[in-house]
């Protein structure tokens, strides 16, 4: 082989070594751009629908929940036996599979929750997770399961500034983690907030929690959310999150956005093996060809 067909074959194994790094960040997209929306479900006296938006690529920018003005009307006073409020679960549609998130899950606590004195006022989480509602339902809370829950979430992979929330771990749910410079946790009245989840030592939901009088403000609210440094799989993660009240369709929507493609160590570790090969091929000298008159002799 000659050293310029050898160095075309090296630049051929970087480009795909490039190409596979970027992954999804680059890649052709099946899905047209637009908003696509999910699973519906009554709630209160209204509907709460999930959706995803998909920018001029086909890429996620934005995935949320969104409820009619109604759904705030009619809503379970008291909440269900040996639980803290009331669950309607919604799936995501298909077009969102390059996020990490399956579903959503508002959950509306008519009194509240631990802490009292600072959650314990009538208001909406809505988590976003990313595991499957299968392995949502095993999560107990209790016993071996409760050392899961709160198995430490390695390095790196939680915001910088979050803490641990003792004795928040939820069945169904998992532990919470909470921003320690939350202005509601330094004396200041709980409008909204935002809260990491863990289970087994992994994120597995992203959590705006808002008050439901502040939702009836209408409010025309974004604000970028704290991010971990480490993955642990390659997707389109939200960078800020919003609540928006749009009058024409008297409908409320909590959505995750800026959506960037996060690369996983794992991911990473494999283009540099890939790049590491590439580079030791492209340090090799090329085989020598013989010259035509050696050849014939040769012969």
């Amino acid at each position: 082989m000659s050293r310029s067909m050898a160095l075309a074959c090296v630049f051929a194994l970087m480009s795909v070594a490039v190409r596979q790094a970027s992954a999804c960040e680059t890649c052709k997209s099946p899905y047209r751009p637009g908003t696509y929306t999910g699973e519906a479900r009554r709630m209160g006296n209204g509907v709460a629908y999930t959706w995803v938006t998909l920018n001029e690529k086909g890429k996620p920018s934005s995935v949320g929940v969104t409820f009619t003005e109604t759904a705030l009307e009619g809503l379970p006073a008291v909440p269900p036996k040996g639980m803290i409020g009331t669950e309607y679960m919604l799936s995501l549609p298909r077009q969102a599979d390059k996020t990490p998130f399956s579903h959503a899950v508002v959950n509306w606590n008519p009194n509240g929750h631990v802490p009292a004195g600072i959650y314990d006022v009538p208001h909406f989480d809505v988590h976003f997770y990313a595991i499957a509602p299968a392995k949502r339902y095993q999560i107990t809370a209790v016993g071996k399961d409760l050392a899961r829950c709160r198995k430490p979430v390695p390095a790196g992979y939680m915001a910088a500034g979050y803490i641990y929330a003792p004795g928040a771990e939820e069945r169904e749910m998992g532990a919470h983690w909470v921003d320690a410079a939350a202005p509601e946790l330094h004396g200041q009245r709980f409008t909204k907030t935002f809260v990491y989840g863990s289970y087994d030592g992994k994120v597995i939901f992203y959590e705006p929690m808002l008050t439901k009088a502040w939702i009836e403000t209408r409010p025309e609210f974004s604000e970028p959310i704290k991010l971990p440094t480490t993955y642990s799989r390659s997707d389109f993660y939200p960078t800020s999150y919003s609540v928006r009240y749009d009058e024409a369709r008297r409908e409320y929507t909590v959505a995750l956005e800026g959506m960037t493609w996060r690369e996983a160590p794992a991911a990473k570790a494999k283009v540099a093996g890939r790049s590491a090969s590439v580079k030791k091929a492209a340090s090799r000298p090329a085989s020598r060809q013989p010259s035509a008159g050696r050849a014939a002799a040769a012969r």
